[in-house]
Order: structure tokens, then C-alpha cells, then sequence
């Protein structure tokens, strides 16, 4: 005798090897055979007989195991031979076997409808998540009102001047190169009609009432909601989040509110920024082109622009910063606990708000022309 144990006896009989199998080989066992099938090591080239006469209980899990068995005594170089199953145990072996030994499936491929349907199904999830993150929002501010306390005038300044006096290069120079190509494109197809001078109603009107809050809120979108998420991602991955949370202090008080306070009071200034600057862009074109003065200019623009193209684009200034702002903070929230998924939500967000944003412009756009403005 080589080897005593409560599942497996191993006796040599001339050049063949008996395994003895005996007691219950269930799930409930599983764990001590297979620690008993690992200390088996036998001599290559060796006819092993597997006798299972002495097995009492046998479920699947016993006959993955004596297939496991069967496998490692191959494995070493050796002729196995198995006896002593009863009829209704050979039926349970034949049975698994036949899905033991089947090669695995190959991994079907997705079509383009179904990746486009997963696609879309993966978005609709976010936009739900996105709405029950503004109701939150929602509840949060109306909390203000009851307990002005807890607004954070010290942070809200901080992103103002982080959101808004830090974008003013940004914001100019944007502005200024999209008023020149304005200008420029625009006298060219004015000039063949002898009209150079509508440039300036072209360029007041479209810079004040659209482009100048489009290219602002998309320059801020790219700037701020990318901040916004990678600020709060990686306060999410350092767990800071949940500890302003175990000290009692709610996040929306301290990272949300006032980023979206401050961006709101800090675009539409941005705007007005943009306007000029725009508008500067566009004088600067037509003087160089058509020699446009800049008295003859300004004089025009103040006849052609009236007040209501301003205030109707000042007026898409809060809406656009709620949006661009409420994104950001939102993926930052979306943020788990690997590194990656900052890069991945700081994109989205940048995507998203550019969406929302233009979304609005022709919301925004489809209003106007209904009230007849």
C-alpha cells in the first residue's frame, strides 16, 4: 500500500496501479478530493485502473472531479482505465462528458444595428441619470432658500474668477478671429453687388444675437465642464467626496452650487465680452478690405443694431451655464474607482455640453421666431 485515504486508496499490484475510490464524491466533499488529487504522483507509463465500486454518493460535481482525475493521470503519461460504476452513474458520466469535452462556443460578433441600439440604450441611461442628478440639483437649491447658511460665497468667487476672468484671453482672441472671418466672407460676396456696407448689419446682428453666446458657451464648455469633472473625478478616486459625506458636510453645497453659481453670473459677461470683441474683429476686416473707417463703422452698427439682439442673446447666458455646468459636475460624480474612467467622463462631459448647449441655440431659436422676434 502506497497511499490511505478517506476518498482515494492507491495500492500497486505488479506494473498496475489501483485507485480506490470511496465515500460520497458530491460537492460537499469537492474540496478535500481535489487536495488529495494533487498529492497524487504515480510513475510514468503506468496502466492505472480507476475503481469506483466503493463511491456511495456521485452528483456532477463528482464526475467533473474523476474527469479531472482521469485527465491529470493522461497528463503524466498514463493508461487509464475505469471500473466499477454502477448504471445510473455511468448515465450521470456519459452525460456531463459529452459537455465536458465540447470545444467552447466561438463568441458571436454584434452587428452595426445592434451596436448602434446598445449605443443609444447606453445614452438614454445617462440622460435618465442626468435628469435625476438635476431633480437632486433641484432640491438642493430649493434648501438655499430655507438655509441661506449654507451657501458658499468664498468658493462661488473662486470659480468666478476661475471660469470667467481666467477664459477672457481665450474668449477674445476666439471671438476677434471668428468676427474676421465674418467680415471677410461676408465682403466678398457683398462686394460684387456694390453693397459693402450691410457687413456691419451682418456682423452686429449674428455676433450679438448667436454667435457670440455660442462661441462663448462652446469655449467654456471645452474649458469649464472638462475642469468641473476632472476636479470632482478625482476628488471621487481620493475618496474626499465620501468623507465630506461621514462629516456631515453635503457635496452639492460645496462642489456643485457654486460652480454653477458662479458660471451662470460669469457667462453672460463672457458674452458681452465675445460681442465686442467680435465686433472689433469685424471692423478690424472691413477696414483692411474695403477701407470701412472705424467712426463710419461704429455709426452704423448703431443705427442697424437694436437693443433686442443683445438682450435675446444675453439671455441664452444662465441657461447655457447650467447646462455647461451641471454636465461637468455630473460626469465628475460618474467618476469610478480606476484612473481611465476620468478620461472617459472628462470627454463625455465636453461632448454632452456641446450637445445641450446647441440643443438650446435652436430651442432658444425655434421661441424667437414664434414670439415674432
Amino acid at each position: 500500500m502506497l497511499m490511505s485515504e478517506t476518498y482515494i486508496r492507491i495500492e500497486r499490484e505488479k506494473a498496475d496501479v489501483f485507485l480506490y475510490c470511496s465515500d460520497h464524491w458530491t460537492l460537499d466533499g469537492a474540496h478535500r478530493i481535489t487536495k488529495e488529487m494533487m498529492r497524487i504522483h504515480l510513475p510514468q507509463k503506468a496502466r492505472c485502473i480507476i475503481d469506483f465500486s466503493g463511491v456511495e454518493g456521485f452528483d456532477t460535481a463528482g464526475v467533473l472531479l474523476l474527469l479531472d482525475l482521469q485527465e491529470a493521470l493522461h497528463k503524466q503519461g498514463n493508461l487509464c482505465d475505469l471500473t466499477g460504476l454502477s448504471e445510473k452513474q455511468q448515465k450521470i458520466l456519459e452525460l456531463v462528458k459529452r459537455g465536458y469535452s465540447e470545444a467552447p462556443l466561438p463568441q458571436r460578433k454584434e452587428g452595426i444595428l445592434e451596436r448602434l441600439g446598445r449605443a443609444a440604450y447606453d445614452e438614454l441611461q445617462v440622460f435618465r441619470d442626468f435628469l435625476s442628478f438635476l431633480g437632486e440639483l433641484s432640491a438642493r437649491t430649493f434648501g438655499l432658500f430655507l438655509k441661506p447658511g449654507n451657501f458658499r460665497f468664498k468658493e462661488t468667487a473662486y470659480h468666478i474668477e476661475h471660469s470667467g476672468v481666467d477664459a477672457l484671453f481665450i474668449i477674445a482672441l476666439t471671438s476677434i478671429l471668428v468676427g474676421l472671418v465674418i467680415a471677410y466672407e461676408s465682403l466678398v460676396q457683398l462686394a460684387q453687388f456694390g453693397a459693402d456696407i450691410y457687413v456691419v448689419d451682418g456682423i452686429g446682428i449674428s455676433i450679438t444675437r448667436e454667435l457670440g453666446p455660442m462661441i462663448t458657451a462652446i469655449v467654456i464648455a471645452g474649458r469649464s465642464a472638462s475642469s468641473y469633472t476632472a476636479e470632482i473625478g478625482t476628488m471621487r478616486l481620493t475618496e474626499e467626496i465620501s468623507a465630506m459625506r461621514t462629516m456631515g458636510f453635503d457635496p452639492f453645497y460645496f462642489l456643485v452650487i457654486p460652480r454653477i453659481v458662479a458660471l451662470m453670473l460669469a457667462l453672460p459677461l463672457l458674452i458681452f465680452f465675445s460681442d465686442v470683441m467680435g465686433i472689433l474683429g469685424g471692423m478690424l476686416a472691413s477696414k483692411a478690405q474695403v477701407d470701412i473707417s472705424y467712426s463710419f463703422f461704429l455709426q452704423r452698427l448703431q443705427e442697424v443694431l437694436a437693443a433686442k439682439h443683445y438682450i435675446l442673446g444675453m439671455i441664452k447666458g444662465p441657461f447655457f451655464a447650467l447646462i455647461i455646468a451641471a454636465t461637468g459636475c455630473f460626469h465628475g460624480f460618474r467618476v469610478t474607482g480606476d484612473t481611465e474612467s476620468i478620461g472617459i467622463e472628462t470627454t463625455a462631459s465636453v461632448v454632452h455640453a456641446i450637445f445641450f448647449v446647441i440643443a438650446c441655440d435652436a430651442l432658444f431659436a425655434v421661441i424667437y421666431t414664434q414670439l415674432g422676434y
